[in-house]
Formats: C-alpha cells, sequence, structure tokens
C-alpha cells in the first residue's frame, strides 16, 4: 500500500465528513492485522490532526507517543511534557474544527481514533449497516456516518451490502436465509502468515521488494515483485497445500451434505488469490462435485450473489480464507440478529477431533467493564451451550458411545426451552444475568435426562404428569435449529442462530 495514495485518500475522506457534515469512523482490523494496520490507524490519526503533528510531530515522536497507538495514548503522554498542555489544546481545538467522529464510548468521550483495536471492522461495519448508515456521535445521538475502509481488498463487500439495503431495504430475519463458511484457516493458513510478515518498510529511496524462495523454483529468481518506497505498507500471506486441499475437500462435503450452492470468495485480479483459483480448479477435479452448484466468484459478485438468495430465504456457502472468514462469520449473522455471539463454529481438524467456538460480535470489552463495574456478565453462552452438544454428538459419532448422544439430544431440547422461556440474560442489573442463565439450562436439561426414554442404561423416567409443559425428547426441532448430518465432522462451518 502506498503510504503517499494512503495520506491522499484519507485527507479527502476528512475533508468530505466536514464538508457533507457526516461522522468520521475509520474501519480497521488491528486484532487481526497486527503490524499493517495499526500503521494504517497512524495515517488516519494524522490526517485527523493534520496542524497538531506539523506542529508538534517531532516532539511526540522524541517522547514515544505515535499516531499508530491512537489518541488516547498520546493523551496520556502528554501530562509528562513541557508542553503537555499547550499539545493538549491544540489536539482539542484542532477536533472541534473538523469533522465530528464517531464515537466508541459517547459518556466516557472515547472516539474511533482512540484506540486502534477499539473499532473492529467485522463487528462495526455490520452493525453500522444495520443501523441505516448510523453509528454513535458526540452528543450521545446517532447520526449518518462516513465509514473509511482503507484496505480495499475487502472494502467492496460491504459496499456492496451497502447497496443492496439501499435498493431493496432491510433483511428480514424471519425469512432470509444464511451464509455459512468455509473457511481456510488450518497450519497458521492465511491470518497468521498476514499478521505476522507484514512490514511498514524504511529505506531512503524506491527500491524494490521480492520474494525468491519457493519448492521447485530456481535459486535466484524472483516470484513476487512490488516497487515500494519509504513508508509504504507491504503485507504478504501464504498458505500451504495440505489445508487447501482439505478446504476444497470440506467444501465439497457440506455442499453436498446440504444441497446449498459453495461459492469460493476469490479474486482473480489479486496474484495470490489467482493462485489460489488455479489450486481450487486442480482439486475440485478429484472432488466428484459435477452434480453440485460450486462456483469462484470474487468477494463483491458473491456478497451480492449471497444477498440475493438471501432475501429469497435461500442458503449460501461462502468458502473463504482466513480472513473474509472472519469478516463473514460477524456479517450476515449481525445483518440478521444484530450479534455474532449467537452462532456457533465448528472446526474439524485436519488429524481428527474439532474445535467449537462462538463469536463474541465485538461486545467482549462493554462485557467486561460491566462486570468490573456491577459484577454483571451479560454475556450470553447460546454458543457455548450449542457447541457443547455438538461437541457430544460428535463423540457419540466417532466412538459409538450413546450416552454422548443421550447428553447432546437433552441439551438441545435444554438450550430450545432456554429460548422459548427468555431466560437469556438482559442487558441491565437485577435481571437474568449469565449465572441465571446456566441455573435455567441447567435446571432444563437435568428435567430432559430424567425424562429421556432413548438410552436402554439409564434408569426408567419418571412418568410425566399430562399438564406439564417440558419439552419432551420427541419434539421436532426448532426451525432454526441446524439439522445433524455429515456437515458437523467434515466442514468447517458458522452456523447463526434465530432467536
Amino acid at each position: 500500500m502506498s503510504a503517499a495514495a494512503l495520506d491522499e485518500f484519507l485527507a479527502r475522506q476528512v475533508a468530505a465528513a466536514k464538508d457533507e457534515d457526516l461522522l468520521l469512523s475509520v474501519h480497521l482490523k488491528a486484532t487481526m492485522m497486527k503490524v499493517s494496520d495499526p500503521i494504517i490507524f497512524g495515517h488516519a490519526v494524522r490526517a485527523a490532526l493534520p496542524g497538531v503533528f506539523s506542529t508538534y510531530g517531532r516532539v511526540l515522536a522524541e517522547a514515544g507517543l505515535r499516531a499508530e497507538d491512537g489518541l488516547a495514548s498520546i493523551l496520556a503522554g502528554l501530562d509528562s511534557l513541557p508542553q503537555g498542555e499547550e499539545i493538549r489544546a491544540a489536539i482539542e481545538a484542532e477536533l472541534a474544527a473538523g469533522p465530528r467522529l464517531s464515537m466508541v464510548d459517547s459518556e466516557r468521550g472515547i472516539t474511533n481514533l482512540h484506540v486502534p483495536s477499539d473499532v473492529i471492522i467485522d463487528a462495526s461495519m455490520p452493525a453500522m449497516i444495520r443501523a441505516g448508515g448510523h453509528l454513535w456521535g458526540p452528543d450521545g445521538q446517532t447520526a449518518d456516518t462516513l465509514a473509511v475502509i482503507p484496505d480495499s481488498s475487502y472494502a467492496g463487500v460491504y459496499q456492496a451490502v451497502i447497496d443492496d439495503c439501499r435498493t431493496h431495504g432491510a433483511l428480514d430475519p424471519a425469512t432470509m436465509g444464511s451464509v455459512p463458511n468455509v473457511g481456510l484457516m488450518a497450519r497458521k493458513a492465511e491470518s497468521t502468515a498476514a499478521t505476522t510478515r507484514p512490514s511498514s518498510s524504511r529505506p531512503t529511496a524506491p527500491w524494490r521488494s521480492s520474494w525468491s524462495r519457493a519448492p521447485g523454483a530456481e535459486p535466484g529468481a524472483v516470484l513476487l515483485s512490488h516497487e515500494v518506497a519509504t513508508g509504504d505498507i507491504w503485507r504478504a500471506c501464504t498458505t500451504q497445500d495440505a489445508p487447501i486441499r482439505d478446504w476444497v475437500h470440506l467444501a465439497v462435503t457440506r455442499a453436498r451434505a446440504t444441497g446449498a450452492p459453495a461459492v469460493f470468495w476469490l479474486d482473480p485480479e489479486r496474484g495470490h488469490d489467482a493462485v489460489l483459483i488455479d489450486l481450487v480448479n486442480r482439486y475440485l477435479a478429484d472432488e466428484g462435485h459435477r452434480d453440485l452448484d460450486i462456483r469462484v466468484l470474487d468477494p463483491v459478485a458473491a456478497t451480492r450473489l449471497s444477498l440475493e438468495r438471501a432475501r429469497r430465504g435461500e442458503d449460501t456457502i461462502s468458502v473463504t480464507g482466513n480472513v473474509l472468514r472472519d469478516y463473514n462469520t460477524d456479517l450476515f449473522p449481525i445483518l440478521e440478529l444484530g450479534t455474532s455471539a449467537k452462532m456457533l463454529s465448528v472446526v474439524p481438524l485436519m488429524n481428527g477431533g474439532g474445535l467449537y467456538e462462538t463469536g463474541a460480535g465485538g461486545s467482549a470489552p462493554k462485557h467486561v467493564r460491566q462486570l468490573l463495574e456491577e459484577d454483571y456478565l451479560r454475556w450470553d453462552s447460546l454458543g457455548e451451550f450449542l457447541a457443547l452438544a455438538e461437541a457430544f454428538h460428535h463423540v457419540a459419532q466417532v466412538s459409538g458411545n450413546e450416552r454422548a448422544e443421550v447428553l447432546a439430544d437433552a441439551l438441545e431440547a435444554a438450550t430450545a426451552r432456554l429460548l422459548e422461556e427468555n431466560r437469556s440474560p438482559a442487558r441491565r442489573l437485577g435481571q437474568i444475568d449469565n449465572r441465571g442463565s446456566h441455573a435455567w439450562l441447567a435446571l432444563y436439561w437435568a428435567r430432559e435426562l430424567a425424562a429421556q426414554e432413548t438410552s436402554p442404561s439409564s434408569p426408567p423416567s419418571s412418568p410425566r404428569s399430562p399438564s406439564s409443559s417440558r419439552p419432551s425428547m420427541t419434539r421436532s426441532r426448532p426451525s432454526c435449529w441446524p439439522s445433524r448430518d455429515p456437515r458437523w465432522t467434515s466442514a468447517a462451518t458458522t452456523v447463526p442462530m434465530r432467536p
């Protein structure tokens, strides 16, 4: 990424937000792109405060106060500087004269530019879109927002969603289809490489960055080459062959298990994706997929197709690298439910076993703050309850353990009852918190285990009262529930759960 082009782009966005009276908000993923995105964030801070850094940049640098660390770090360090109050006043004056900034916490005065990791694109952008393009402003009210995404690789995905919502309106959670994901994420595939390899080049003149080592390549052969200048940001990612083969296999397996089309989100204009497309086509030939609907589309076209099908109530499997896996498993659940916390990710491991996890949807910091201040945890453990049930199913499938299947079925029925009775955690102190929802789940689970008649080795259950409204083990599974089929042991997937 050209630093000069980045600075020009950011300056235009700052001016546009001011001229059009929009909130200015910068969206990155500094928690994943741990080198490149904080550098980009620093450019955004300097773009919002050009006068301050022109006048006091050297003083701040000598004091170790960096734009890359955000306004909070700079403001906290001013007390130790002789010119600290003067610089603080200059910052406040320039912020007041510039566009209004979107807020992470309006009450505490924490802006979008205070901490690089406070605004996480995969949580912030879907929430903004769902709210009609609004984020919180300094006055504690929501307002129209200019969302600035410097990373052009994925900005088009969110623009496609915005364009779709402008044309067709909000998605209907009661009827929309889902977009489960098969992600390439094994063996430190994409995202880890993307966070450990990026660097900011610092030569004194333009130079050539090249990569010349690869299996089978001639010694000294240049495989990748870019012209870079001082301050430019260079990020690379690597993916091993075995995870790619497994990724393709999982996509085909899931498409066959569900009947939904599987779409590889790969852009032929990106060198890395072009190589992947060639490998995907090669490995698909070994999978016997002719009876399945499997496509390769660039991310923007894939987004449009997925939204078009979702509006018709049809599911579309997104098959992505690890970055888009992270983005999509927040984007579509948040558009549907307003959160990605109420979802389950199942990640089969290449050597057996599996990982079962839930999303946080960017809510964890607020939950932790409320817990510390009020001793009240409103975190919803629905995803963990679902993950535990699927883990029991996995044990039953691979080992033939009948009791594990009984535990899983009973837990699923108990979780359904928890949702039907609205026993999930509420937002405010004095209502049901995380401890309360666990207590209710334990009660419902125990009742289901006592009432079940599936396991021949379990003691006979007590007769059920005719007036009992407890769900039985023979009840039909809620329409929101993921059906048990081979995908749970053969495909990495994320399934948002409707309330």
